[in-house]
C-alpha cells in the first residue's frame, strides 16, 4: 500500500517588531508567543526612551520651581545648564528604561524559575519586560495633556494623574499611606498583566490558568511592602 504523505507543518508567520509593539497593547496573547519564539529588544526600548525623555523634559519645563523663574532666569539657567541638562536627560532616557526591563525582567526570570520551574532564559525575561514597559505608549500622551491643559507650577512631578489612589489622599497624608496608595497605580497593574502573559507563554504547561498572575502579582506585593516599609522607617 502506498503510504499517503503527511503535510508539513506550516511555520508560524514571525511578527515584525512595530507588529510587536502595537501587539503588546491589542493582542498580548499572541504577541508574547512570538517574543518568546524569538525575544528582541532593541525597539521597545527604544520607544520607551523616547517616551522617557518626552516626560522628564515636560518635567522640568512644568515643575513648580521653573514656573516661578522670570523669562530672563530661565534664560539665564539655560545659558549656562543646557550642555548637562540635555545630557542628563537623554541618559536618563535611556537609562529608566533598560534598567526597568533588565531588574525586572532579573526579579521575574528568578521567581518564575523558582516558584513555577519556568525554565525562561533571561534573554526572553529581558523582552517580556522591555515590551510591557510600553503601557507608557498610553501614559506618556496622557501625561502630557495633563500637563497641557493645567497650568505650570500646580501639577505635583510625583503624580501627575489621578491614575493611583493616592490622587485621593489629602496632602497632610502620613508618607508610607501615600507611598502604599501611589502602588495601587491602573498603569502599573496594566504592566503586570502584560508580565503575566508573557511569562505565560514561555510554559504554558506548568503556568496554567491563574498561576502566572498570581506569581507577577506576589513579586509586586513583596516590592509593595519594602516601599512602605522603606516610607515608613524614613518619614
Amino acid at each position: 500500500m502506498a503510504t499517503i504523505p503527511v503535510p508539513a507543518p506550516e511555520a508560524q508567520v514571525s511578527i515584525s517588531p512595530l507588529g510587536r509593539v502595537l501587539g503588546v497593547l491589542f493582542s498580548p496573547g499572541k504577541t508574547f508567543e512570538d517574543i518568546v519564539r524569538k525575544p528582541s529588544w532593541i525597539t521597545p526600548v527604544l520607544v520607551s526612551t523616547l517616551l522617557s525623555i518626552d516626560y522628564i523634559v515636560q518635567q522640568i519645563e512644568k515643575s513648580p520651581r521653573g514656573a516661578q523663574l522670570s523669562a530672563d532666569q530661565k534664560a539665564q539657567q539655560a545659558e549656562v545648564g543646557a550642555k548637562f541638562t540635555v545630557a542628563i536627560v537623554y541618559a536618563s532616557g535611556l537609562l529608566v528604561p533598560v534598567c526597568f526591563a533588565l531588574l525586572v525582567g532579573l526579579v521575574m526570570m528568578g521567581a518564575y524559575n523558582l516558584m513555577a520551574g519556568a525554565g525562561a532564559r533571561f534573554s526572553t525575561a529581558f523582552s517580556i519586560v522591555a515590551h510591557a514597559g510600553l503601557v507608557g505608549i498610553v501614559s506618556t500622551p496622557l501625561f502630557l495633556l495633563v500637563l497641557f491643559l493645567k497650568p505650570p507650577g500646580t501639577i505635583d512631578p510625583e503624580n501627575p494623574m489621578a491614575t493611583n489612589l493616592a490622587a485621593l489622599l489629602p496632602e497632610e497624608s502620613a508618607k508610607w499611606l501615600v507611598a502604599l496608595c501611589k502602588s495601587f497605580d491602573f498603569f502599573t497593574f496594566w504592566t503586570l498583566i502584560l508580565i503575566a502573559i508573557g511569562f505565560a507563554a514561555v510554559n504554558p504547561r506548568k503556568l496554567k490558568g491563574a498561576k502566572s498572575f498570581t506569581i507577577a502579582f506576589s513579586v509586586w506585593a513583596v516590592y509593595v511592602v519594602c516601599r512602605v516599609g522603606w516610607a515608613f522607617i524614613f518619614s
